[in-house]
């Protein structure tokens, strides 16, 4: 069982990603923007971290780019998971450390697919 970070600000997603990763039998801890995942980052150290891109306050690949080189934090895989499908959105969130990028709505299979690729 691992311990997944899941950081959206939409209630919804969080959810949504929420109920998928625990009915996989995953540990779940939350934050509601950028600033606070990267914060839960560093307190919990989760062993990955889904990542929303379009957040308030610190955006998803400024708050990726802090956990990646940050040295207490830069080993937890970070998969990006948004609403921004352009392949010029998934090079940039790979240029910021991001190990994965899936478009939302995200599938089931897709999302613990991803989740078990990294963890594994």
């Amino acid at each position: 069982m691992a311990k997944i970070l899941i950081v959206d600000d939409s209630p919804t997603q969080m959810a949504n990603m929420t109920k998928i990763v625990e009915s996989h039998g995953h540990q779940t801890v939350t934050a509601t923007n950028g600033m606070e995942g990267v914060e839960k980052s560093k307190s919990e150290l989760p062993d990955l971290i889904l990542m929303d891109v379009v957040m308030p306050e610190l955006n998803g690949f400024q708050a990726t780019r802090k956990i990646t080189r940050d040295p207490a934090t830069q080993h937890i895989p970070i998969i990006l998971v948004t609403t921004k499908d352009q392949d010029t959105d998934k090079v940039w969130g790979e240029r910021q450390g991001a190990a994965g990028y899936l478009v939302k709505p995200v599938q089931e299979n897709d999302l613990i697919s991803k989740i078990n690729q990294l963890l594994g």
